[in-house]
């Protein structure tokens, strides 16, 4: 099964509640192994040449110098089209990457994988189930910084192999017993 990991960061809510990407990061899982030569990673232009929030910017790190000369969403779908189309889709808290991808109706990518429902019934003695937390907890995060370095927590791809590196690491646990964190009873 070929999974594609996608991630999101946006401009942050504003007045009229609504946020616009600004970032995209796609990784791509071939059974279980990643595959670092199809990450795709690209700033995105706002469609309404919105500045970043301080909130977002606190979070994110993205400036909105970075952002000049970088391709709309649109202009970008071909690459994402090609990177998700015939694979299961996986993110952390998905509603935010499906809400952005709405902008392409009839995309037809299905299924998908949240891992953050996911990791809630797989493992449940670890309580905060941020992406950051529970690869801290699984002892993940240097598999992800060694595939993704110079990037950080909240970079898109970078967010994006850490959804694919948790969800293998759910996969392989689905065998294990004896395990203090797995628990995983699914219909």
């Amino acid at each position: 099964m070929d999974f594609a990991a996608i991630d999101f960061e946006s401009t942050g809510h504003f007045e009229d509640g609504r946020d616009e990407p600004i970032q995209v990061g796609i990784a791509l899982m071939h059974k279980d192994s990643i595959c670092p030569d199809h990450f795709f990673r690209s700033f995105i232009q706002p469609a309404k040449s919105r500045a970043i929030s301080h909130a977002a910017r606190a979070v994110h790190r993205i400036r909105d110098e970075e952002l000049e000369g970088a391709p709309m969403l649109v202009e970008l779908w071909p690459e994402i089209r090609t990177a998700l189309k015939g694979r299961v889709v996986v993110a952390h808290g998905a509603g935010t990457e499906k809400r952005f991808l709405r902008a392409f109706p009839m995309h037809g990518f299905n299924p998908w994988v949240d891992t953050l429902q996911l990791a809630r019934k797989a493992l449940p003695a670890i309580k905060d189930h941020s992406l950051g937390n529970l690869l801290q907890a699984l002892d993940l995060e240097p598999e992800v910084q060694d595939l993704c370095p110079r990037l950080n927590w909240h970079d898109a791809l970078f967010d994006a192999v850490a959804s694919l590196v948790l969800l293998r690491k759910i996969l392989r646990r689905g065998a294990t017993e004896n395990d203090p964190y797995f628990m995983l009873d699914l219909p």
